[in-house]
């Protein structure tokens, strides 16, 4: 379970100038590595160092035969002969294109700019006890956009039903918009685990988009 869970973890990828172009799973990261088209990226004491998948593994089996404590936060994998770990970040070795910058509208990155927070009630649900609603219903008109969908949690759903809030007596307790930078990244910046990610991540490209 615990290498499952591993596995999914976020990785960034760079293209080969080191500009951040596209965020994978450390399963897709892995076969990137194995397959010799990225390298791993890691930040050490301020230095910027690069591993092959072999020079990666021996890193991952000395850092966990350290005595010395680790202060960064690193997942790993495990199997009956090695324990690697999840790299935070890999370079693609020959990629040198640089990704359009949309930010996907989809049902994760409307959760991630709302913060799982119901925009009517204002409390925080997980995503299985949250819906999406259209603020204009369907049935009067209102389209599927940024501006028309936000998070509600079932009561709040159940109780607007297929009226404008005004109508339900309910009110949003902010207006929705189209992020200009990707929501799941800013959240994921919010995180310890994912610090090293800032030094690659200028305005031009925080709208990467996610597989």
């Amino acid at each position: 379970m615990q290498n499952v869970r591993a596995l999914e973890s976020s990785v960034l990828v760079l293209n080969k100038f080191f500009a951040a172009v596209h965020i994978v799973n450390a399963k897709r990261a892995f076969a990137l590595l194995f397959k010799e088209s990225a390298e791993v990226v890691s930040i050490d004491n301020g230095q910027y160092n690069s591993y092959n998948f072999t020079s990666w593994v021996d890193v991952s089996a000395f850092k966990a035969n350290c005595e010395f404590p680790d202060e960064d936060q690193y997942e790993s994998i495990r199997t009956f002969s090695i324990e690697i770990r999840v790299p935070k970040i890999i370079r693609l070795v020959v990629y040198d294109k640089l990704p359009k910058a949309i930010v996907k509208f989809n049902r994760k990155n409307i959760f991630a700019r709302d913060k799982n927070i119901c925009q009517y009630c204002g409390k925080r649900f997980p995503t299985s006890e949250l819906s999406l609603d259209h603020i204009v219903p369907r049935m009067q008109g209102g389209k599927s956009n940024w501006k028309n969908i936000v998070c509600a949690c079932t009561d709040c759903n159940k109780h607007k039903g297929g009226r404008r809030p005004a109508e339900a007596g309910m009110k949003l307790i902010q207006k929705p918009v189209q992020p200009s930078h990707c929501p799941i990244i800013q959240l994921k910046l919010g995180s310890n685990k994912y610090q090293s990610w800032k030094q690659f991540l200028d305005n031009a490209y925080w709208s990467v988009p996610l597989e």
